[in-house]
């Protein structure tokens, strides 16, 4: 009874609009709601929205900084808390984090190239400096799951026009002065005000380089003060401060110096708070800002905070009639999706134009469906030349509602350079490694063409050169002129006996013509020419050696619908390859070789079958040299032998593996997804193609430990081949 007379002796004391608010049948104090930063803890936000939606409590202005402008903006958008909820406690927070699409999602070159090359980021590279990324995270994937849920309202660039007004505090990266965004386009107001420095690159906003808000005004009471509410209901989860005995390493009292900061500011703005106010301060201990595992935990530790105050929001809750049309002006706004009549592209995005409105076109005359418009964007966006792809709804003067897309290409591009690295060690003395990088010049022609070296130093050696020239923008037709100079070790055997190591020496040139079928795969011909020769590099000495000069044709066709390269979980990966020599060519003889390999994965949560088969032949009987024996022998290729102990002019191979992830409370273990997997093999080379058959396979098994590291992946394992022998692997490289 008490706090139903103190609020409405605030409401008599409120501005003219309040008052006027005030004197409504269901007269009763106008509720602000002040949602803080935190980042993960900021899910609290969330526990306490459904006790105010369970008690028929209105909000009638929100303001929030960082995690809570993202909640806060949700629910302003109509969003109930109950839909918020389940959103964040199914999202996939890992992948949200990721600007890189699912590998299904790329381009089939990017594709490709993730099987060549490890590190899974590339470096820019511009006037011989490396280059990163403002931040380690652009945001994009984040961009576009905030714009497909706010897509209703995604016409409204008023917030006080919101189903609750809106206001989201971000910081000015140049003055550090906080900026209170009450207009415009609504996604990127949540995206800017989440823009921890240095973890999301800064959003440019109205002229403005903007990062979190937290570091300005991480509690904003003022900012709902001043959108004329009677009452505040104020949401703190920042991070407490730690005891002494804690501060014992650099990145705590780093984290430490930034808390006392933050908090500062809040202590501040909650001297300003009346007896009237209610402060909700969830129990959160030192749960960790960073940690989207613990969303539900979080929640669930601000609804029972919320309950705590269950008396006093309850006095504020709207009556019957009052909360029925209150729900239904929330819900209103949120049926529907705004219809396209146009596409236009965002000045300083023109060298784009021709492929976006091509890619958009299909979405003019139709409301917009936000599962297609995200496929559209994220597709494009595999392209991997793009910082950032997105889009905005906007009204042009005659009232029409269009899509402005906005294309900005990578602020460290358009070169770049990635690093592969492959090392194996049998643990019994022997070893091998090889090193590469590959340097990509983007975008040199206007269609998109690259020109593309790669250098590799090891065991094997490369130097290698192409350029990938697209007819068009829009068009799946491409011709790709390359050479390459290449050393690699070959081993020649004896009733699978080692007799001697060659070392061949290549240099080849070509040129294909090619046809992509979407991000799916291509198919791809061409003529090629190879010089080289073998030599003798352990061994006999008057072993026979070979020159040679090979000219052929040459076509490939490859599907790729695999989810990881690493450790698939799903999909299915293909090719099937022919090289012709041809006398026609200039060649010494006419000679035919095909090459097949399948692979299928299937996972039910944490656990991953694979089936692998590989096929290879010499089609002429009669002819075959050193360089071009198929060779077997190596972990996941008849695991109980050594790499390549087994060479022949043809050979097969049946795979079956089965993994499971391991680790507790995380992905993975020490962060690093980790898996404990088995293979059964069975395989063999064989010279005579009427010699091959199940019977003549040797059948080998093994055991591993495997990790999905930023360089590579990593196998720690065991194979056992049927005739006893054995075979132990330190691997760091490609193996599918």
């Amino acid at each position: 009874m008490l706090c139903l007379t103190a609020a409405s002796l605030a409401a008599a004391q409120a501005t003219p609009e309040t008052a006027s608010t005030a004197s409504a049948p269901d007269s009763r104090p106008r509720v602000g709601l002040v949602l803080s930063g935190g980042g993960a803890r900021g899910s609290a936000h969330i526990g306490v929205l459904k006790v105010l939606d369970e008690l028929k409590v209105p909000v009638d202005a929100i303001a929030g900084t960082s995690m809570g402008a993202v909640v806060g903006g949700l629910y302003a958008s109509g969003l109930s808390a109950v839909e918020i909820e389940k959103i964040m406690s199914t999202l996939d927070w890992q992948d949200a984090f990721r600007d890189r699409p699912p590998r299904t999602d790329l381009t089939f070159r990017r594709k490709q190239e993730d099987q060549n090359f490890l590190v899974k980021f590339p470096l820019g590279l511009r006037s011989g400096r490396f280059l990163l990324p403002k931040g380690l995270v652009q945001g994009q994937k984040l961009s576009q799951t905030l714009r497909r849920l706010t897509l209703p309202v995604s016409h409204i660039t008023q917030f006080d026009d919101l189903p609750v007004p809106f206001r989201a505090v971000a910081t000015d990266l140049e003055t550090g002065a906080a900026v209170i965004m009450d207009h415009g386009d609504l996604t990127s107001a949540m995206r800017a005000s989440l823009s921890a420095p240095g973890v999301f690159s800064p959003v440019e906003r109205d002229g403005k380089l903007l990062v979190d808000g937290g570091l300005s005004e991480n509690l904003p009471i003022d900012v709902v003060r001043a959108m004329g509410v009677d009452v505040l209901i104020v949401v703190d989860v920042s991070f407490p401060l730690m005891a002494r005995e804690r501060l014992t390493s650099a990145p705590v009292i780093s984290n430490q110096m930034l808390a006392i900061l933050i908090r500062r500011d809040s202590e501040r703005q909650k001297q300003t708070l009346t007896p009237n106010d209610i402060l909700i301060d969830p129990a959160l201990g030192e749960a960790s800002s960073f940690d989207f595992t613990i969303v539900k935990r979080v929640i669930e530790a601000g609804e029972k905070a919320a309950r705590s105050e269950q008396q006093r929001l309850a006095a504020l809750a709207n009556p019957p009639e009052a909360a029925q049309r209150y729900a239904e002006r929330r819900e209103a706004a949120r049926k529907g999706a705004p219809r396209i009549d146009f596409v236009r592209i965002q000045a300083g995005s023109e060298r784009y134009a021709e492929s976006l409105n091509k890619l958009f076109d299909g979405t003019l005359g139709e409301p917009l469906d936000p599962v297609d418009l995200a496929d559209r964007v994220t597709g494009y966006y595999g392209k991997g030349n793009l910082e950032a792809l997105d889009y905005e709804v906007v009204t042009d003067d005659m009232g029409r509602r269009g899509l402005e897309l906005t294309a900005r290409r990578n602020s460290w591009g358009p070169n770049y350079v990635r690093f592969g690295l492959n090392l194996e060690d049998d643990l019994q003395g022997s070893s091998s490694y090889n090193a590469a990088a590959r340097f990509v010049l983007s975008e040199i022609t206007q269609p998109g063409g690259e020109w593309v070296w790669d250098l590799q130093v090891g065991e094997s050696s490369r130097i290698a050169t192409e350029v990938y020239l697209p007819v068009s923008q829009s068009s799946p037709y491409f011709l790709l002129p390359h050479a390459q100079f290449g050393a690699r070790n070959v081993t020649v055997l004896d009733d699978q006996t080692p007799v001697a190591e060659y070392r061949v020496r290549s240099f080849e040139y070509g040129v294909d013509y090619g046809r992509e079928f979407g991000n799916r795969g291509e198919i791809r011909a061409g003529i090629r020419r190879e010089i080289g020769s073998s030599r003798v590099r352990v061994g006999d000495p008057v072993l026979p050696t070979d020159d040679f000069d090979v000219r052929e044709y040459f076509m490939r066709l490859s599907y790729d619908r695999l989810d990881d390269v690493n450790f698939p979980h799903r999909g299915q990966l293909a090719s099937l390859e022919w090289r012709g020599e041809r006398t026609g060519l200039g060649s010494e003889r006419a000679a035919d070789r095909l090459a097949f390999d399948w692979l299928g994965a299937r996972s039910w949560g944490r656990h991953t079958t694979v089936l692998w088969t590989s096929l290879g032949t010499a089609l002429d009987e009669a002819v075959g040299d050193v360089r071009t024996l198929f060779p077997l022998g190596g972990f996941l290729n008849l695991s109980g032998l050594k790499s390549d102990s087994l060479t022949g002019r043809h050979f097969g191979i049946a795979r079956f593996l089965y993994y499971r992830q391991i680790g507790r409370g995380g992905p993975g273990f020490l962060d690093v997804p980790a898996y404990l997997g088995v293979s059964l093999e069975a395989g063999n080379v064989w010279n005579d193609r009427h010699d091959a058959s199940f019977s003549s396979a040797r059948k080998n098994a093994s055991l591993y430990l495997g990790l999905d590291t930023l360089l590579g992946p990593v196998y720690l394992g065991a194979g056992y081949d049927e005739g006893g022998r054995e075979a132990f692997y330190l691997f760091l490289g490609r193996t599918f």
